[in-house]
Parts: C-alpha cells; sequence; structure tokens
C-alpha cells in the first residue's frame, strides 16, 4: 500500500484533536499578576518589564500571590521571519522572549504573552490564525506560562472552533499553559469554554474610569454590572474575567481603587494589575496586598459572588466561601453618603440558627457579631468588605 505522507501541521493538528483538552491541574484558584496594557499599551520594552519583575518581588506582591508578568500587545516585529515565525521587536526585545521568560522565571515568577486569534493583532501584529502549531512549540521553547489570546481581525471565524485549535495546539507542544480568552464576551463564552480556556472575558476592554460607557472602553463599575447572572458558570479551572485592574491607575481615585478591588474580589475574578509599579504610592500597594480581602477572591471553594440585593445608590454582593464562611460588600455606587443599618435577619443566605462574627477586611479587625444590630456610614463610591464566619 502506497504511504500516505501528510505535512507536519497536519499530524499535529490530528493528535491534538485527540486530545481535544485544556491542561488540567492550572487556574484552580484565578490568576493573579500583572499585565504591561492597561498603562503602557504597546510602549513596551524587556528591561521595563524586568524592573516590573523585579518590584513585584520587591514590594511583596509576589508574596501576596500575584506570580504572573504577562507582555501583551505590542512585542512582535511586523512581520513573521522566512520561515513563518513569530519574531520579537528587535529594538524593544533585542534579547529575545526565551531570555526575558528565563529573568521571570529567575524570580520565582510565571512568564505570560499575548497574541490574537485572527490575522493581526489589535495593534496591527502578526495574529496567530493558521500558525497556531508553530506558535505553540514557539511559544513552549520559550517557556510561556500563559496566553492571552484575542479576538481582532478574525473575519466570520467561529470563536468555539477557533480558540478550540489554539487549545488543542498548546496541548500538543506539551507545556502547560494557561489559556485566557479575550473574546470580549461577544458570543457568550461562559457557555462553552469551560473545556477550552482556564478564563475568558466578559466584556470589552476596561478603563481607568468610575462608571464611563464606551463602546470598547468601559469603567470598572459598568463592567461590575455586566457579570450580573455569570456567577454560576465559574469554578476551579474556569473562571470569568471581567478585565485586569485599573487600581492605581490616574482615572481612579483611592476610594474608586478600593472598592473597584474589593468587587473584583468578590467576583473571584483574575487579578491583573495594570499599573506603573515604579510609580506605585504606599496606599495603592496597601490596596493591592490586602491579604483579607484577596483570600476572598482565591478562596478554594470556586464560588462567584453574586449581586444579592440592589436599591438606589446600594448594591450588596455577597461570595459564599470555605468552611461555611460568607463575604459580603456593600457598595455605595452613589454620589452621596449614607449609613448602612445592618439587621441580619435580612441576609437570608445566612444560617438561621448560627451566629457569625463579622470581620471588616480594610480594617482587620472584628466588629461585632450577627446577634446584634449596629449601622455604619459609607462614602460615595466606597465599599464595606466583610467576611462572616459562624461564631464558636
Amino acid at each position: 500500500m502506497k504511504k500516505l505522507l501528510l505535512p507536519l501541521g497536519l499530524l499535529l493538528g490530528a493528535a491534538g484533536a485527540l486530545t481535544a483538552q485544556k491542561f488540567d491541574g492550572l487556574a484552580e484558584t484565578p490568576p493573579m499578576g500583572w499585565n504591561s496594557w492597561n498603562t503602557f499599551e504597546v510602549d513596551i520594552h524587556e528591561d521595563m518589564i524586568r524592573e516590573m519583575a523585579d518590584i513585584l518581588v520587591e514590594s511583596g506582591m509576589k508574596d501576596a500571590g500575584y506570580n504572573y508578568i504577562v507582555v501583551d500587545d505590542g512585542w512582535e516585529a511586523l512581520e513573521r521571519d522566512e520561515n513563518g515565525q513569530l519574531v520579537p521587536d528587535p529594538e524593544k526585545f533585542p534579547s529575545g522572549m526565551k531570555a526575558l521568560a528565563d529573568y521571570v522565571h529567575s524570580k520565582g515568577l510565571k512568564f505570560g504573552i499575548h497574541n490574537c486569534a485572527g490575522n493581526l493583532t489589535c495593534n496591527g501584529f502578526p495574529g496567530g490564525r493558521g500558525h497556531e502549531y508553530e506558535d505553540a512549540r514557539l511559544y513552549a521553547s520559550w517557556g510561556v506560562d500563559y496566553l492571552k489570546y484575542d479576538w481582532c481581525e478574525h473575519g466570520t471565524a467561529d470563536a468555539h472552533e477557533t480558540y478550540s485549535t489554539m487549545r488543542d495546539a498548546l496541548y500538543a507542544a506539551g507545556r502547560p499553559v494557561v489559556f485566557s480568552l479575550c473574546e470580549w464576551g461577544d458570543s457568550e463564552p461562559w457557555k462553552w469554554a469551560e473545556d477550552v480556556g482556564h478564563l475568558w472575558r466578559t466584556t470589552g476592554d476596561i478603563t481607568d474610569c468610575y462608571d464611563c460607557q464606551g463602546e470598547y472602553d468601559m469603567g470598572w463599575k459598568f463592567v461590575l454590572g455586566l457579570q450580573v447572572g455569570l456567577s454560576s458558570y465559574a469554578g476551579p479551572g474556569h473562571w470569568n474575567d471581567p478585565d485586569m485592574l485599573e487600581v492605581g491607575n490616574p482615572g481612579l481615585s483611592l476610594t474608586d481603587s478600593k472598592a473597584h478591588f474589593s468587587l473584583w474580589c468578590m467576583l473571584a475574578a483574575p487579578l491583573m494589575a495594570g499599573n506603573d509599579l515604579r510609580e506605585m504610592t504606599p496606599e495603592i500597594l496597601q490596596i493591592l496586598t490586602n491579604k483579607e480581602a484577596i483570600a476572598v477572591d482565591q478562596d478554594p471553594l470556586g464560588k462567584q459572588g453574586y449581586l444579592f440585593m440592589q436599591h438606589p445608590s446600594k448594591q450588596i454582593w455577597v461570595k459564599e466561601l470555605s468552611d461555611g464562611d460568607w463575604a459580603i460588600c456593600i457598595f455605595n455606587d452613589g454620589d452621596e453618603p449614607y449609613t448602612q443599618r445592618f439587621n441580619w435577619a435580612h441576609y437570608t443566605f445566612l444560617d438561621e440558627d448560627a451566629i457569625y462574627t463579622v470581620r471588616d477586611l480594610w480594617q482587620h479587625e472584628d466588629i461585632g457579631r450577627t446577634d446584634r444590630k449596629y449601622e455604619i456610614r459609607i462614602a460615595p463610591h466606597d465599599v464595606l468588605m466583610f467576611r462572616l464566619s459562624k461564631a464558636g
């Protein structure tokens, strides 16, 4: 019988199709790290990335759980090489991505990179469409641990099919990679992406304002509202992603940053800082490294918080935690202060036969129990964030 010789890419594609799976055991809690986009966009270079890795370690952010350094769009040269391979921009990244990944790994961190499921990235650099298997092998050879995969220039491509192809390519390449689907929620990926990626974007891009509502750039309060109804789709290894953090960026006040961070923790959202760590104030560092708030985000039960109650100028978000605990975040989304009165009988998700200790996660102290009534003043755009644990 005459042998049929198939191109290597087709053979690898067939192997990937047989496995048809993402890497298990990754992102069991929402990924945490730092990403270059929100502050620098395409104005990036290897010295700056190395400096950010240094600061992530030296500032205590690594100890708080931030362990990914992700290089977003703009690292590539404008064309692939003569062999069809992606090439780092020789001026921005003269040492190459393998050397940069090695440096990040030497700091005890993990290395992430960006590309796109379309023909071009959102800023006109070479995309991955039709090159999935060769790109996946290249990323593996560089030591990539995390791939953020965008959705520009995709034409009439089907998102489920296109992202599944890259999933299979990553698996065939053999290096475990967290796969982040940056599809903007266009085709409701929460309904199909659990077996494709470890996280998926639910909205367009976030920006550093409180409640702006542009077509592509959205304030964090507006993004928060788009997460209502999605909690059942999240869990260990598969997370809704309301986009990266704008904490510490110029368009947000300190109060806005605190509330934004608190509510992303309630959402079990990936916590990808996007500020210039070189310019970070002690107050912003304190927000980003609040280990009690982070523990809510990283709780191993893996439940996403949900909107329990909403009134004019008030939202109450709750999140079930391990060991019978609950997190509660009360958000003053109005422009005037108000007094929150607590009658814990109204919180019907709590065990009615139990008394809970109430811990303030920003004051870092126990403030009472649920067998007592009290009231607290909340400033505009601010939050109260509590952890309730059964007493005794």
